[in-house]
């Protein structure tokens, strides 16, 4: 993949992950040698934060937006705590965009360790 065609992908979903690993995201994806139709697969899955946010106002008190980003275990602590009494859900409010990026950020180096490994046949 030509760098200027990642450049392109990752302007268009840079709002899904931490601004402060893009850099390191672009290399770790050089390296790997996927193709972009994949990475952009792979990309498309991301959740959207602001998604996530909506979520949280209206239904964090219940979990719903732990239990969207994967957070099974925070989400039904939520859940059985309405919300921590509401004082993790006011808490979430200024986190959950961030949770939900760095949440991104893992399942997508998940995602290419596990392709690397299977293009470079285990080895590297």
């Amino acid at each position: 993949m030509d760098e200027q065609m990642l450049n392109q992908i990752l302007v268009t979903q840079a709002d899904k992950y931490p601004y402060m690993s893009l850099l390191n995201l672009k290399s770790q994806i050089l390296n790997s040698g996927i193709d972009p139709t994949t990475l952009q697969m792979m990309m498309a899955q991301a959740k959207d934060p602001i998604l996530v946010l909506i979520l949280s106002i209206f239904l964090g008190g219940f979990g719903v937006d732990r239990f969207y980003i994967g957070d099974i275990g925070l989400g039904f602590g939520k859940l059985l705590t309405c919300g921590g009494l509401y004082f993790w859900w006011l808490i979430d409010l200024f986190l959950i965009m961030d949770a939900t990026k760095e949440k991104n950020l893992q399942q997508l180096t998940m995602a290419l360790s596990t392709t690397t490994n299977r293009f470079y046949g285990g080895r590297m």
